[in-house]
């Protein structure tokens, strides 16, 4: 079998593992699993590293399980966390469930009739049968307070220092954690709970649990939380969480915002979360060193991450909206984009809106670009005319020119620019 470990450790993935864990695992087919927490409908890129983390790990040959949090999702995970987090309503958590599972499809495969095919499993089936007496009972006894209070999780928040402290609701959450384990022990033969570093008490919990309730083996591996070179948090913007869903974050989006990163990050990317193989990675390093402008390695990281989250058509899409800007762009061009990802590309540009009515009755350009505060004066416009200077969707237009409802886009949006970098929008109302 494939060294699954190994395959970690050089791509620098590796944070914690328990001892015999690798040896374990080369020499049995095993079943391993990830928890996700919902606490939204859709998971962020922070939730890529475990989602490939189970990928490497079903191609190595083993069986993956992807555990959606239905019930620990009503408790609350403090790892990590300075202070506790609003709990959702069921109905909410039953929608972002929903959405989680969706999401971890694409990523996975679960078709039954392969070998060793994902499973996908909610922790809310096994733990809405149990009662808080029955769990108290068979699970509380196994794990004393002094083993809890030793966790990192629960010893910063409890710390003289910390201003919040600690409800009971979280302090009981590595219990229910452990539970997880320990059923998946039980009911699907699970030895090995994976996850990131802030995990490795709650997982450490479960394979105590495992110990001490069943005299049984179970492992862990952690792999390292992902930070950015310059100290700022990964998978943030100014705009907010980068999500895997296309709706809240559009494939052009995500895929400048992996453009974008900086070089000595793209070093570490590539590695995590590409599965291009070594020899390629240190080709593609060499290269980029030798011409960083060209951004080799961001824009290779930029293809495979889009492809593999939204597919090969997103990504050829995410390309020509990235051209749009600066390249040759057509107004056939601009008018394959969908709204969303239209506004992405021309975020931040001045915004006028405009009655539908005017734009059905045709709108001379003139009027168009000093009526609605892109261009000073009919003047202004004349003399940028007369220069050749003025398009409309990116393409160069006449005195004469007249906007009609066929020159939308999105059937709402008319693009103006002066020269090369001055734009403007008109918005249809």
């Amino acid at each position: 079998m494939m060294n699954f470990v190994e395959e970690l450790r050089w791509r620098g993935m590796l944070h914690d593992i328990m001892p015999e864990t690798e040896e374990y695992l080369l020499k049995n087919k095993t079943t391993g699993y990830i928890g996700f927490d919902p606490t939204a409908d859709s998971l962020h890129i922070g939730s890529l590293v475990p989602i490939i983390l189970l990928m490497h790990f079903q191609h190595a040959g083993h069986n993956p399980i992807a555990l959606v949090g239905g019930a620990t999702g009503m408790v609350g995970d403090p790892s990590g966390k300075s202070e506790e987090r609003n709990l959702l309503d069921e109905e909410n958590l039953a929608k972002n469930v929903a959405g989680v599972k969706a999401q971890l499809a694409r990523f996975l495969n679960f078709d039954s009739t392969t070998e060793n095919a994902a499973q996908l499993v909610n922790n809310y089936d096994w733990m809405k049968e149990i009662s808080l007496i029955e769990f108290v009972r068979d699970i509380g006894k196994h794990i004393t307070v002094n083993y809890m209070m030793a966790k990192d999780s629960v010893k910063k928040r409890l710390d003289s220092d910390s201003q919040t402290g600690m409800s009971f609701t979280e302090f009981t959450y590595q219990l229910f954690q452990g539970y997880d384990f320990y059923h998946l022990y039980k009911e699907k033969d699970c030895k090995l709970q994976m996850g990131g570093s802030d995990q490795w008490g709650n997982i450490t919990t479960g394979t105590e649990l495992i110990r001490r309730k069943s005299q049984g083996k179970a492992y862990a591996i952690t792999c390292k939380l992902i930070t950015k070179a310059d100290g700022s948090k990964f998978g943030k913007t100014a705009g907010g969480n980068i999500w895997l869903d296309a709706n809240r974050t559009s494939p052009y989006k995500y895929y400048q915002y992996w453009l974008n990163c900086s070089d000595e990050d793209a070093e570490n990317y590539i590695k995590i979360f590409t599965f291009l193989n070594k020899e390629t990675i240190e080709t593609l390093i060499a290269e980029h060193k030798k011409a960083p402008h060209l951004r080799i390695l961001q824009k290779k990281i930029g293809e495979e991450v889009t492809i593999m989250t939204h597919g090969n058509e997103a990504y050829e899409n995410a390309i020509k909206a990235s051209s749009i800007l600066f390249g040759n762009s057509t107004a056939e061009d601009l008018k394959t984009l969908d709204e969303q990802t239209f506004l992405d590309v021309f975020e931040g540009v001045p915004l006028a809106e405009i009655a539908r009515s005017i734009i059905e009755n045709g709108l001379g350009i003139i009027a168009a670009f000093a009526d609605y505060g892109f261009l000073k004066s009919n003047g202004e416009v004349r003399r940028a005319l007369s220069e050749n200077s003025i398009s409309v969707n990116k393409e160069k237009v006449k005195e004469d020119f007249v906007i009609t409802p066929n020159d939308l886009i999105a059937n709402k949006f008319v693009l103006l620019q002066r020269g090369k970098k001055s734009y403007f929008l008109l918005k249809v109302i």
